[in-house]
């Protein structure tokens, strides 16, 4: 039988790993992302500065946005895994509008931390790198749900991952992913 728990090594580094990702987020939230220096989240999280970077190599950014995989891999599941009846563009519709400023109901430190992302330019141009990094990833799994593979399933999976830095930054955010998605299905009906 395969071992289903974690073993110690791996609870060490998740417990690391979390004790950095707390340790930024509380220093970001109370100075603001731009004062904040590695070397005061490491000591905040009592690990080296080298920890920090074996554990989040994309640096302060990482600390609150995460890695472009998970993103890649729950956009992915999010189309793949839609029940029965729901088009590839309402998968994508609901599966943003879980996330950041689109969240229908965050916590007083989710919405803290969306706000920050907003209002740094850091975060938010590394946000929009992200998500449009998972353009690859999104093409191939619309391709192989639509059973169609050209130029407009690559345009629809760029337009989409735009859609949560453009709509994000508007005053109604929730408002705006839904007008941006009306627009996608005018343009891409059959998705």
């Amino acid at each position: 039988m395969g071992r289903t728990e974690p073993n110690r090594r791996e609870r060490k580094k998740a417990a690391t790993r979390q004790a950095l990702s707390e340790a930024a987020r509380e220093l970001f939230l109370e100075r603001g992302f731009d004062d904040v220096t590695v070397a005061e989240i490491a000591e905040a999280a009592d690990t080296a500065v080298s920890t920090l970077f074996a554990h989040f190599p994309g640096g302060k950014e990482a600390l609150v946005l995460g890695h472009g995989h998970e993103r890649e891999a729950a956009l992915a599941a999010a189309v793949r895994e839609r029940a029965e009846g729901v088009s590839i563009l309402e998968a994508l519709r609901n599966f943003l509008a879980t996330r950041g400023p689109f969240a229908p109901d965050p916590s007083p430190l989710a919405r803290r931390v969306a706000d920050l992302v907003l209002a740094t330019p850091a975060l938010r141009a590394s946000a929009r790198t992200l998500w449009t990094g998972c353009e690859d990833a999104l093409t191939k799994v619309i391709a192989e749900e639509a059973g169609q593979d050209d130029f407009s399933v690559r345009l629809l999976a760029r337009y989409v991952l735009e859609v949560p830095d453009l709509a994000g930054a508007e005053p109604d955010p929730a408002a705006a992913l839904e007008a941006a998605f009306v627009f996608l299905r005018r343009g891409w009906p059959g998705f």
